[in-house]
């Protein structure tokens, strides 16, 4: 007797739409998205040009926007870590997932969260900000420090911005050095930066000698 195929399942709207921005993701991920065409993401879901117009009306720019959502929320969560324990070490598993989206979304990484595109609009570059603010929170809210001051806060921003400069260097060499050399150098970094302040402002000094004692 032949075995009954599998029950087709219907899927829901936002079982769908999740579909579309998974597919088109993962084509942003290895290819600029000029590259991309509402067709290669129709075909790599499997489904029709008009299903996904149906989807996103306004096309490849929508499309491109909610996938930058959905990639951006991904790295914010990077940042989401206990508070327990000593803080560079928190700082480290923050960074290993920060870094292991990096590998994953490869060449894309660029495209995807630092621009140049040209479907980048206002929209897009508030959605990259929001990640870098976002992650700026968390490191801050990780210090302890109450009303972190303006160098201080500066200070956070730059490194940030320092660590999307090395993923990105990472990358055009061949993702070199390893990932756990790359971390535990970012982490240096971030005590670099903070001692360097520290040296211009007593809020940031008390920071530092804090980190000192719990090594």
């Amino acid at each position: 007797m032949t075995p009954a195929a599998p029950a087709y399942r219907r899927l829901s709207v936002e079982e769908r739409r999740s579909q579309l921005l998974e597919a088109a993701l993962n084509l942003f991920a290895h290819r600029v998205p000029e590259d991309v065409s509402l067709d290669d993401v129709a075909e790599a879901a499997g489904v029709s040009r008009p299903l996904v117009y149906r989807y996103f009306p306004g096309g490849k720019q929508q499309l491109y926007e909610a996938a930058l959502r959905s990639a951006a929320d991904e790295l914010q969560q990077c940042f989401d870590e206990a508070h327990e324990g000593p803080l560079l070490p928190r700082l480290a598993r923050a960074l290993d997932r920060y870094l292991a989206f990096v590998d994953q979304h490869d060449a894309g990484f660029s495209a995807l969260l630092q621009g140049g595109s040209v479907v980048e609009t206002s929209r897009t570059t508030a959605i990259v900000d929001g990640v870098r603010r976002a992650a700026a929170e968390r490191i801050l809210s990780h210090l302890e420090v109450t009303n972190p001051g303006l160098l201080l806060r500066m200070t956070v921003r730059m490194w940030i911005t320092a660590v999307e400069a090395a993923s990105l260097i990472w990358l055009d060499e061949e993702k070199q050095p390893p990932l756990d050399e790359l971390r535990d150098w970012l982490v240096d970094q971030f005590v670099a930066v903070l001692s360097v302040t520290a040296s211009r402002d007593p809020q940031t000094a008390a920071l530092v000698q804090a980190l000192a004692e719990e090594a």
